[in-house]
């Protein structure tokens, strides 16, 4: 269910800019942001890119590309 949220109209602004830059929505880059934020403080250990790759795979498994890896076989 969708929640309004007030937020000032600086990070407003900035995160308009990044978004078209983006091709994302308003919204959609606040989530984003959202969702970085909250892992980095989950993880605060572990570097920004790191984070990054891990949410684009844990997407990509998500929206099923990828397939299962099996070893030994292609040997």
């Amino acid at each position: 269910m969708a929640q309004s949220v007030k937020i000032n109209d600086e990070l407003v602004e900035s995160a308009k800019a990044v978004a078209r830059a983006e091709h994302r929505s308003l919204a959609g880059q606040v989530e984003y942001w959202a969702t970085i934020g909250r892992a980095v403080e989950e993880n605060p250990d572990l570097p920004f890119s790191m984070i990054r790759e891990l949410l684009l795979a844990k997407s990509e498994v998500v929206s099923g590309l990828v397939e299962e890896y099996v070893f030994g076989e292609g040997e």
